[in-house]
């Protein structure tokens, strides 16, 4: 979705090593980790809805390895003919390039080791993934169980599978499965190492091959027989689990991790991740790695030219992400207004150049995209130049968007982010992104979302029922009236004329209490949208201070209820301050704003 004049990514096949440098047709450790980082990158990046239907087809493709078993046992009586199919299900899977747990055991946690990605960012990929393979495993299962699919003969070796995997010693389950994840997570590190689909065909082929051979446990085929046992045979639920899949799981992926993905780490050099990331990569703080999003960051961008900040105490910064350096100079403007009001005022733009794919760390390649970033951010300078204000600017290069901004909002402690908002803004697509609903919860400071319709501020609506939001409405109208002359409207809606006066009071004491009293004060009872839209007729910006959820939540997972941000013609600026939650309510609830009382009207005596 890149625009004409933003960096554009180049295919995904040229941003990492395509032959050997010593031997061409050979990788070394170092390179195969390198390729292997770079998928890795591309998948924890993914959103959830691609994540699990990947893996969903993973899961119903392992029913064709389940069928092909079960059917040919009873016809070969059991010898070796029944499981030289058994492999199918995997090449579908790996050749199609589908989500298999398993499989996930060796890129996420290379990238986990390297500390660019989180441990709960590790653990979300691995349960998206887990889920949607038992979903589909499941679907397979039930179509076996109730479709006629298997011979009679066919299905009573189904049923037995799964009993024999009960009655095997959890002990053995577990090493067993270990082994079986060892065969996976080799299979991925050499699937990387070769060059030609026939070798990966052969590998994958032997690989899996070895797992009946040897009477050795995958999970996902092993939920599947599961599932189907319960449909069609007298297994249980809760047996099935504790007893069969849930430790062939932990197996499968000790093995994984343990046996492969560690052990080819440490025989890698320092120069394993040079054609994965830029030369100077900030890893995550070890706080940030064990707690991701709670500490800070979740994920190491690609490219991110911002340098350690020592922050000033006394300043005053403001964060402005931008995607168009050419087309959003008035979001830059308006940053710079509400900078120079302060004593100390300092903006940063921030050019945030979100790619599809993964960029390679070609020399060359990234100081193309930094000259064009820095180009396209000469007219941002230019604006910045005309007010007396410190400048900023810096750029991001990652698969993400929205994320990136509150991690850069983290790691520069600005007072404020102004932040576009449009259908042509990447911000749109965050939907799609990882935990969206705890990164706008949880904001590190003020925030401004303008949806600009031609901005103007030169006549500014304020509607407010009180709250910290709305004080941070007041501040933004307040620099407006000081800086341009802007004429500004406060707006209070009650529900009913008996409540008009009450709310004329209230309103003239927040219009004191916030330093408006020059502003015109407007009570009006009847619904609030259909005041606020159609006050907005005379005037050319509208100031929306948060409800109890939050703006941002809402607008980001397209949940939004005011519906008059997007029935007005004129600008609309949505105002949100952080509020604060215990760590326990950020690990198992969101935490509520609090909300004005129904009954903060008294009627008059």
């Amino acid at each position: 979705m890149a625009e004409p004049d933003r960096v554009p990514s180049e295919p995904a096949d040229t941003d990492v090593p395509t032959q050997g440098e010593v031997i061409p047709d050979r990788f070394s450790t170092d390179e195969v980790f390198q390729r292997i980082v770079a998928d890795a990158d591309h998948e924890v990046t993914s959103g959830v809805r691609e994540l699990f239907f990947s893996a969903l087809a993973a899961g119903f493709a392992i029913t064709v390895t389940f069928l092909l078993y079960a059917s040919l046992y009873p016809r070969t009586d059991g010898g070796i003919a029944a499981v030289m199919l058994y492999p199918l299900g995997f090449i579908y899977i790996i050749i199609g390039g589908y989500q298999l747990y398993t499989e996930n055991t060796l890129p996420p946690v290379a990238l986990t080791l390297e500390r660019l990605v989180s441990i709960p960012t590790l653990l979300r990929h691995w349960l998206i993934v887990l889920i949607g393979n038992f979903a589909g495993g499941a679907a397979g299962a039930v179509v076996l169980a109730y479709g006629g699919v298997f011979s009679p003969e066919a299905a009573a070796v189904a049923v037995d599978l799964a009993h024999k995997g009960v009655e095997t010693p959890i002990v053995s389950l577990f090493f067993k499965g270990a082994f079986a994840g060892f065969i996976v997570a080799g299979v991925v590190w050499l699937d990387f190492a070769v060059r030609d689909t026939v070798s990966r065909l052969v590998i994958v082929y032997l690989a899996f091959l070895a797992i009946p051979l040897g009477n050795l446990f995958h999970v996902v085929v092993s939920f599947t027989e599961s599932i189907y046992t319960v449909l069609a045979g007298d297994l249980s639920v809760v047996v099935a689990m504790t007893e069969f899949v849930v430790p062939v799981a932990i197996g499968n992926t000790v093995g994984g991790i343990v046996l492969v993905t560690i052990v080819n780490y440490y025989q890698t050099s320092e120069r394993r991740l040079e054609v994965d990331r830029f030369e100077h990569v900030r890893r995550l703080s070890i706080r940030e790695w064990v707690l991701g999003n709670l500490a800070g960051r979740s994920y190491v961008p690609i490219v991110d030219t911002v340098e350690d900040i020592v922050r000033d105490p006394d300043s005053h910064r403001v964060l402005v992400p931008i995607t168009n350096p050419r087309t959003e100079t008035k979001l830059v403007r308006l940053a710079c207004t509400f900078a120079a009001a302060r004593e100390k005022g300092t903006v940063h733009a921030v050019h945030v150049v979100q790619t599809p794919g993964h960029v390679s760390s070609d020399e060359e390649r990234h100081d193309r995209i930094l000259e064009e970033s820095d180009r396209l951010l000469e007219d941002v300078r230019r604006v910045g130049e005309q007010y007396d204000v410190g400048f900023e600017t810096s750029t991001i290069v990652s698969t993400r968007s929205l994320e990136e901004v509150f991690d850069r909002a983290r790691r520069t402690r600005p007072d404020l982010v102004v932040l576009g908002w449009g259908e042509d803004k990447l911000w749109d697509s965050a939907r799609a992104e990882k935990p969206v609903h705890e990164l706008t919860n949880r904001l590190p400071c003020d925030f401004l979302i303008l949806k600009d319709r031609g901005l103007d501020c030169s006549r500014v609506l304020v509607p407010t029922a009180g709250g910290p939001d709305s004080s941070l409405s007041a501040e933004i109208a307040k620099i407006l009236q000081a800086a341009s002359d802007a004429k500004v409207t406060l707006l209070h809606v009650v529900d009913d004329q008996r409540h008009c006066d009450a709310g004329e009071r209230f309103l003239a004491e927040w219009a004191a209490e916030h330093d408006l009293e020059a502003a015109d004060q407007l009570v009006v009872a009847g619904d609030v949208e259909r005041t606020i839209e159609r006050e907005a007729e005379d005037h050319t910006l509208v100031m929306l201070g948060a409800t109890e959820r939050g703006l941002l939540a809402r607008l980001v997972t397209g949940s939004l209820h005011l519906q008059v941000v997007n029935d007005v013609e004129c600008s609309v600026a949505l105002a949100e301050r952080p509020h604060e939650r215990a760590f326990w309510k950020r690990l198992f609830g969101r935490g509520r704003r609090r909300s004005i009382p129904s009954d903060r009207y008294q009627d008059d005596p």
